[in-house]
């Protein structure tokens, strides 16, 4: 019986398995029969090879155990982590509630993993005390910021001294950050004006919260003096360059719970009653439906509702009555992800950034129609007083 072999380089024997260093892209080569450049070039696809050499690099690849180059390595190389870093103004747990925050993420992400870029979530500067968190030491090559407000500006600063690109998405003026912008102010206001034509007088609004503190409740001037959230402001000031006088009820964030307790205080037996009501996202119009239904309102018969943002609404959600679809501003959300995602790369690559601008569209649905009559208003209180 032979002995079994010992010394460096030997497999034990006996049950243990062969431990093997890493297989390198040298090895590939040489067991294809090609230069280390051509395989190199198979696994990126950046360069002409032909199908057989790839062929052939491939299958000794998977011969060999050899899952690709080590990134590791490769952003040594280039001085880069080949990630770029996504900063939302909001907890990931929140965040990922809305559909406009993932539908955004979605084209963020085509973008950058085209480029062949990953994606690095980033808590908002918020939580942590210093307003900075891991924008201090995370690895990222350039970061794309999400719903931002004028409180960022700290951490737009740390960003700033480790030189990284910043591409803000709806946010105000942030000194060195490509601009991607929505016509929020704008479309409002036509949105205002559309129920306006329609022969509405008394429009509240639901607003998006203001600022960090996420608070409930009517807004009083001193509130909304110091508010931060630049959609917020701008959707809520595009509404009152049509109706200056237009109540604006505070939601603690977009959601239909929300929308539903902002609702049920304005629909409430003994206090005045808005024709209509303009929700700054779909899930707070969806939750002011609700609360109208519950409150035995119809709409729009007796109370008209216009949302913002053009997702896709579960219909059970409004299961009790035959609206199939929001009146609201649809807005190119995955565009504006994509255009985020060229304006980061295209500064990686040293070109010049594209700052984008995108337009929301007024959608008609089922939930906006004239306001009540007199007599349909007051028979409308005695239901719900009854």
């Amino acid at each position: 019986m032979d002995e079994p072999a010992t010394g460096p380089g030997a497999s034990p024997s006996g049950g243990g398995a062969a431990r093997r260093s890493r297989p390198t892209l040298a090895a590939v080569a040489r067991a294809a029969g090609v230069a280390p450049s051509t395989a190199s070039l198979a696994f990126s696809g950046l360069g002409p090879v032909s199908e057989d050499a790839k062929a052939r690099v491939l299958a000794a690849a998977a011969e060999l155990g050899y899952g690709g180059p080590d990134p590791r390595a490769r952003s040594l190389r280039r001085g880069r982590s080949g990630v770029i870093g996504v900063v939302m103004d909001e907890r990931l747990s929140d965040a990922f509630r809305d559909p406009v925050n993932v539908l955004t993420l979605d084209g963020i992400a085509e973008v950058a993993g085209e480029a062949g870029a990953s994606l690095l979530l980033v808590r908002s500067p918020l939580d942590d005390e210093q307003g900075t968190g891991p924008l201090v030491d995370a690895p990222m090559d350039a970061v794309v910021l999400v719903g931002c407000n004028v409180r960022i500006d700290p951490a737009v600063a740390v960003l700033r001294r480790r030189q990284i690109p910043v591409v803000a998405i709806e946010a105000d003026d942030i000194e060195g950050a490509v601009p991607v912008q929505l016509d929020n102010r704008d479309a409002s206001r036509r949105a205002a004006a559309y129920l306006q034509d329609l022969g509405h007088a008394a429009v509240t609004v639901v607003t998006l919260p203001l600022d960090a503190a996420r608070r409930r409740g009517p807004i009083a001037d001193d509130r909304l003096s110091s508010g931060t959230a630049f959609t917020t402001l701008e959707r809520l000031r595009g509404v009152r360059e049509v109706f200056p006088s237009a109540v604006a009820i505070e939601a603690a964030g977009s959601a239909v719970e929300e929308g539903r307790l902002a609702g049920t205080a304005l629909f409430a037996a003994d206090g005045p009653r808005p024709t209509a009501v303009v929700a700054q996202s779909d899930l707070l119009a969806v939750g002011v439906i609700a609360a109208a239904l519950d409150a035995g309102l119809r709409v729009p018969e007796d109370v008209s509702v216009v949302g913002f943002d053009g997702i896709t609404v579960d219909d059970s959600l409004l299961h009790r009555s035959p609206i199939r679809q929001l009146t609201t501003l649809v807005q190119p959300f995955v565009q504006k992800g994509q255009a985020a995602a060229r304006a980061a790369l295209a500064m990686l690559e040293g070109a010049e950034p594209e700052p984008a601008s995108f337009t929301s569209t007024l959608r008609v649905g089922d939930t906006t129609g004239p306001p009540p009559t007199p007599s349909a208003a007051t028979a409308a209180t005695a239901a719900r007083t009854a």
